[in-house]
């Protein structure tokens, strides 16, 4: 399935932001823009309110919660190699308005 064919028929989403320092993080969310913008407030994880989100890296859709969080536990334990590859596969685009 295409990625903006999937995107429209997903509910959650692993996405992974850039944050200061060249730190990655990553989580689900169901949107995630609203999520990003609940980082950038500090009302996010600890590890973002510590290093402030600078920008949106990846999001790749995931048809239900329990799947976005064991593929966002598999992320996690990737190498940074591995995980910008995988940004790489799953780039963020905003969605139209």
């Amino acid at each position: 399935m295409p990625a903006a064919s999937a995107a429209a028929t997903a509910g959650w989403f692993v996405y992974m932001l850039e944050c200061a320092g060249g730190r990655l993080y990553t989580g689900i969310a169901l949107d995630v823009a609203a999520r990003y913008a609940q980082h950038c407030r500090g009302r996010g994880a600890a590890f973002t309110r510590i290093n402030p989100p600078l920008r949106i890296v990846a999001a790749m859709p995931m048809p239900d919660r329990s799947q976005a969080l064991k593929a966002e536990a598999a992320l996690k334990k990737r190498s940074r190699h591995d995980k910008l590859a995988w940004a790489r596969q799953w780039p963020w685009h905003a969605p139209s308005a």
